[in-house]
């Protein structure tokens, strides 16, 4: 018995010890009810042992210890929970990947649709389980291939898509019902949206059979990576349609991947990056009901994408505080109901701005690390980078290196094996609460400023954004962050000896012709009218998304949609800030 205790009244001494025992005893009931819902839910048919034959348990709680104490037992409650559980701090799902292991996805896309769709069928038939689309910049700009301003550009970045024709290729022999795919695309998101919609629809499958997601993060494109097309207040509009939309027709589809990743490249701190990209993904609850729609009926299908840099433990707390503060949010500020609106899901990749020209091949190692850290934060989906990618796009070779750091991790490191086995660390509990602290100081200075679109408006995310890449820089410049192979452990005279991989010229001009034999296949008095009737939807309030499907069915390209919605809506001009 503790000193205070010793002069603490006995009526009142034995309330506390009944408060105490009350939260073990809820940890336990809690721990109880965990465990049954494990034993319903199944678990992969693997034998969860170490190396050294001990048996793993698929959770660990602070009823472990020899003697676990009623505070330890309250903060766990109150904090840390069970996974699946709200607050969710341990893991979206009860069971984890003690069931399921994450989906392991290769951002893949090069050339035209024929060549990205061999190299699909190859990471397929290597163990890849989703495919996620890198498209080139005059796709994410919504250029046609054949466009004045994609020359030089088309197929360099990522695959050229600018009709269904392309789509339809790109997945030619992948069953779209069977296949999880992803696709990063903002700016004209919608319309590559539709293009998938009716590219699964050749192949015969029903809209409601598909999985996956399209990015069509727009704030963060205002706010970091500038692949925009629409000024704010329609390219939101065009994502609650699509909201209204997949919420009634694609429900197994994310209609919205709320992307930090392109902050982070973009310069910001982990913070920044947890703070901004939440804070937008509050900012489309808020649009989405708004319009009118039941936050429960759009909210379970909104997903996130985190970038995985170099900072282990505070990688995998930012995972952590994420989802504890957008199930508190989304339960406490939008009333959701219904637990599938407050679990926040994710996909993560690798830090591509962590690679390194120099000695390439350390990229292995980093990009190891953070797939760890990204498992250890709980992901539903991983993309890990190739080892060349910051210089040219992947080889074959670098693209089968890259999966298979996932393959070690899931079958050979054994951390898959229990959940959230971290919990309860000193140090990743202590900067999980501390960045959600300082993320919810950030909201509040966002919440100052009027909101997000205001806060893009004056410049203030971007100037943030700007200000942190500086520091960084300039701390790896003055070698007070040590880069290996770059500021420290150089090679004199050492020579770049990996293959690259080089997209030629020849690939753009076989897209222009395929674009021109399309052209050529249509019925252009079709395409003209359906046009005209996605016009006239744009300039009204009703979803643009039935129109624009006809569209698309009718060969309509990515830039003639565009140009159509353009014509009603404006093009966004970024004010000068600096």
């Amino acid at each position: 018995m503790s000193v205070v205790e010793h002069n603490v009244p006995p009526a009142d001494l034995l309330e506390r010890i009944r408060e105490k025992e009350k939260e073990l005893e809820s940890l336990r009931a809690g721990l109880a009810a965990w465990e049954g819902a494990l034993e319903r839910a199944g678990q992969r048919d693997v034998s969860f042992t170490s190396v050294s034959g001990a048996e793993v348990e698929p959770l660990y709680t602070p009823l472990d210890r020899p003697a676990p104490s009623a505070e330890e037992a309250a903060y766990y409650n109150a904090r840390v929970g069970m996974p699946g559980e709200f607050p969710f701090t341990r893991g979206p799902y009860g069971t984890m990947y003690r069931t399921r292991l994450w989906t392991m996805r290769q951002f893949a896309g090069f050339g035209t649709a024929e060549e990205t769709n061999a190299r699909y069928h190859f990471l397929l038939g290597r163990g890849q389980t989703g495919l996620s689309v890198a498209f080139d910049f005059p796709t994410l700009m919504g250029y046609d291939s054949d466009h004045p301003r994609s020359l030089g550009e088309v197929g360099k970045c990522g695959v050229a898509i600018s009709s269904l024709d392309d789509m339809e290729t790109l997945f030619d022999g992948i069953p779209l019902d069977q296949v999880s795919v992803s696709m990063t695309i903002n700016g004209p998101a919608i319309i590559l949206f539709c293009f998938y919609m009716i590219a699964a629809e050749r192949q015969g499958v029903p809209f409601h059979k598909l999985r996956g997601t399209v990015q069509n993060d727009i704030l963060k494109e205002y706010q970091a990576q500038h692949a925009w097309v629409f000024p704010p207040e329609p390219a939101l509009r065009l994502i609650e349609d699509m909201f209204e939309w997949a919420s009634k027709n694609a429900p197994k589809y994310n209609p919205i991947s709320i992307s930090g990743y392109h902050i982070r490249e973009a310069g910001s701190t982990a913070v920044q990056e947890l703070a901004y990209t939440l804070r937008n993904g509050l900012e489309y609850v808020r649009r989405g009901v708004e319009r009118g729609l039941d936050v429960d009926d759009f909210a379970p299908r909104l997903s996130f994408f985190w970038d995985v840099h170099n900072d282990f433990f505070e990688e995998i707390a930012k995972f952590r505080a994420a989802r504890r503060i957008w199930a508190r949010h989304l339960r406490d500020d939008f009333g959701a109901k219904n637990p599938e609106s407050w679990r926040l899901r994710t996909h993560a990749q690798t830090a591509g701005v962590t690679l390194t020209a120099q000695q390439p091949e350390n990229n292995i190692v980093r990009v190891a690390y953070q797939a760890m850290a990204a498992v250890l934060g709980g992901t539903q989906s991983l993309h890990t980078n190739s080892m060349d990618e910051t210089l040219a796009l992947p080889t074959e070779k670098a693209v089968q290196i890259a999966l298979r750091t996932q393959q070690v991790l899931a079958y050979e490191t054994g951390v898959p094996n229990t959940i959230d086995p971290l919990a309860g660390s000193y140090y990743v509990e202590a900067l999980t609460d501390r960045m959600e602290a300082e993320a919810e100081a950030i909201f509040a200075e966002i919440d100052k400023l009027g909101g997000v679109v205001p806060g893009i408006e004056v410049g203030y995310f971007q100037r943030e954004i700007a200000r942190s890449a500086m520091r960084q820089q300039l701390e790896i410049e003055r070698g007070e962050r040590t880069i290996v192979g770059v500021n420290e452990f150089t090679v004199e005279g050492e020579e770049l000896e990996i293959p690259l991989l080089k997209i030629t010229e020849e690939a753009e001009l076989r897209q222009r012709e395929r674009m021109a034999a399309m052209r050529q296949r249509r019925d252009q008095g079709k395409v003209d009218a359906a046009l005209e009737r996605l016009k006239e939807s744009a300039r009204g309030t009703e979803n643009v998304i039935p129109a624009m499907l006809d569209a698309v069915r009718e060969y309509a390209t990515l830039y003639e949609i565009r140009a159509a919605m353009e014509e009603v809506f404006g093009a966004y001009q970024e004010p000068v800030f600096f």
